[in-house]
């Protein structure tokens, strides 16, 4: 596994994996421009409606709302501060999502160049992965990663009383799912899809592991910037140096 992070980590500034994290790191912040400015217009737009809406009774959750929200919109620059505290904590949260959907875009030329440069008898066996394949994959991580998160969000509340149960669960969580989506984007040039489930089950140890490696580097500042493709150029060499039949 170590083995495989320095490997991969030393070919970031190979031209075809330096042009694919400038890509993806351009769309990413493309993205995250588009989620700023809906969740600034939309708290604004929360603030207004319900402002003009009924208070509701006191000691219930809408009276609450209502109360907080008329509080607030009554403050133009707390509401502001709000939508931007709020926008940060989505980026945090959305971040991970967003630069894995994005990178399931171009993974293709991030498993093609490690395979050229390291496993050439691998590339000559492998199938490319059609574009929307890439795309649909890039959004079915993302969406996984957002609804287990988001269904799983009680369980998170309940153990910060540990201490340090939420963060343990979340990243366990989310090595499991990063671990998962990183080694498709390998096995999808080098199996059928209905093989993937299968081998998913075989595997599950190793992708763990490195679904591990992966969240904590998205963890960490500026290293989460190329942990999309240094995990998907890690799952290659990880996945051919162990087998991947």
């Amino acid at each position: 596994m170590f083995q495989s992070f320095f490997l991969s980590f030393g070919q970031l500034l190979d031209k075809p994996i330096a042009r694919v994290f400038l890509k993806s790191l351009a769309v990413t912040i493309i993205a995250f421009g588009v989620v700023g400015a809906a969740l600034w217009w939309g708290m604004r737009w929360l603030f207004r409606l319900v402002n003009g809406a009924p208070a509701g009774e006191p000691g219930t959750l809408w009276g609450w709302a209502t109360g907080w929200a008329q509080a607030a919109s009554e403050h133009q620059g707390l509401a502001d501060l709000i939508s931007l505290i709020l926008f940060l904590l989505a980026s945090w949260l959305l971040f991970r999502a967003i630069a894995v959907a994005v990178i399931g875009i171009f993974a293709d030329e991030v498993v093609v160049a490690v395979e050229q440069k390291h496993y050439p008898d691998r590339l000559a066996s492998a199938r490319d992965v059609p574009f929307w394949r890439g795309v649909w994959m890039g959004l079915g991580s993302a969406a996984r990663a957002i609804a287990i998160n988001v269904v799983l969000s009680p369980l998170y509340l309940i153990l910060l009383v540990t201490g340090v149960g939420t963060a343990v669960a979340f990243f366990v969580v989310n090595a499991w799912l990063l671990g998962r989506d990183l080694g498709d984007m390998v096995a999808a040039r080098h199996m059928p899809k209905e093989k993937l489930a299968r081998w998913r089950s075989r595997t599950i140890f190793r992708r763990f592991l490195l679904g591990g490696i992966g969240t904590g580097l998205f963890l960490i500042p500026g290293l989460n910037l190329i942990a999309p493709v240094l995990g998907t150029a890690m799952a290659t060499h990880m996945l051919h140096r162990k087998g991947i039949e």
